[in-house]
């Protein structure tokens, strides 16, 4: 019974310091709405990270937030982007960025229903 017992817990506590692969770092979404800012992100993804004009055209970045991709997949695209956005390397934005910048993505709110918008009713 005790050998059960210490086996379960051993797992329990194994199973607690076992970081999450998907989950993102600590970030600060104060610093990361600035950064988002200051590094143009705005630019193609809109101020509210909602996407640009013309949706993934030149001049329009797709849709980020709300939910955003798991920070695995951000970073790496971030990082070595396969389409029209430029890379954002570690010597430009650090990981600590990427964090902040993720952390401010979770907080953006799902925009509100086209059917509660009083001037697109008919």
């Amino acid at each position: 019974m005790r050998l059960l017992m210490l086996m379960a817990l051993t797992a329990s506590l194994l199973s607690a310091q076992t970081p999450n692969p998907n989950a993102a770092p600590r970030g600060n979404a104060d610093n990361g709405k600035k950064l988002f800012v200051t590094y143009g992100c705005y630019q193609c993804h809109g101020y509210a990270a909602h996407g640009g004009a013309g949706g993934d055209s030149l001049r329009g970045g797709p849709r980020i937030a709300p939910k955003p991709i798991p920070f695995a997949a951000f970073s790496k695209y971030v990082r070595r982007p396969t389409d029209q956005m430029p890379p954002y390397t570690e010597k430009l934005a650090s990981d600590q960025d990427l964090a902040d910048i993720y952390a401010w993505l979770l907080t953006i709110p799902e925009p509100p229903p086209v059917s509660s918008i009083p001037q697109l009713k008919d």
